[in-house]
């Protein structure tokens, strides 16, 4: 791939985007190569935990503006339904926990992707934009979604209509994130957060994940179903059954993934 980096190591696979000289902006080649790498992992058993995070100094600086705007280019429509629909349905649909690890700006189409993952952490100096009424366009990439769900529908209408930067501080205040980690610390902060992600029931995990966004437009009583059903399968794992004997015997569990 030429503008992903994909690694594995200890139960986690680590994406980074890498197109650097344009601050991991996207363009289709990239969205294509991340739908592949999210395709891979879906079908790897080893997998435990996914980290996405960007090479260099930005995250994600949104879409390439010079390819959306080619006359030879894929076009708008093209751009959101072939590039970054498919990336936001995967990693929803991903029975993994997703750590966004911000490392820089993560602007536009960046932002939303950032959004999308189930557990964000960022750098001190990262930051998020919702870019896109400063050129004329909607928030996309599932971002009128998400970002009223997590902050609220008046943080997430100034954020939408009045483009104004976020630092990785608000971020965390306002709920946005769960976390801000110094620049020096933020690989080993990051590499802590994955490996302990890696080591717990990843079946009651990918159920916990999926009940949680579906409780985002189930009425409580399809709520309350979801939860039985998937406590049933839960129940029926083995890592339960580890779980309970550690703490009848008072010792760490040792969980794997079963």
């Amino acid at each position: 791939m030429n503008f992903i980096q994909l690694s594995y190591n200890e139960g986690i696979a680590t994406i980074a985007l890498d197109r650097q000289e344009k601050f991991n902006s996207f363009v289709m080649e990239m969205s294509v190569e991340l739908q592949t790498a999210f395709a891979e992992i879906k079908n790897r058993t080893d997998v435990r935990c996914v980290v996405l995070t960007g090479n260099g100094k930005a995250f994600c600086a949104g879409q390439d503006l010079g390819e959306a705007i080619a006359i030879d280019g894929p076009g708008l429509e093209s751009i959101l339904k072939d590039g970054y629909n498919p990336i936001i349905r995967m990693m929803r649909e991903l029975p993994l926990p997703i750590v966004g690890a911000i490392n820089g700006v993560a602007a536009g189409a960046g932002a939303n992707i950032a959004l999308a993952c189930d557990l964000v952490v960022a750098s001190e100096n990262a930051s998020f934009l919702q870019a896109f009424t400063k050129i004329g366009l909607i928030p996309d990439s599932g971002g009128t979604y998400f970002l009223p769900r997590i902050i609220g529908t008046q943080r997430a209408m100034a954020q939408m209509l009045l483009a104004d930067k976020v630092t990785a501080a608000e971020a965390k205040a306002m709920g946005l994130i769960y976390d801000v980690y110094s620049t020096e610390e933020f690989q080993a902060k990051v590499a802590e957060l994955a490996a302990r992600l890696a080591s717990m029931p990843s079946k009651a995990l990918a159920f916990t994940k999926q009940a949680i966004y579906a409780g985002w437009n189930n009425t409580l009583e399809q709520q309350l179903e979801l939860e039985l059903d998937l406590q049933k399968k839960a129940g029926q794992t083995a890592d339960h059954k580890e779980g309970v004997a550690a703490f009848l015997e008072k010792r760490a569990p040792s969980f794997t993934g079963n």
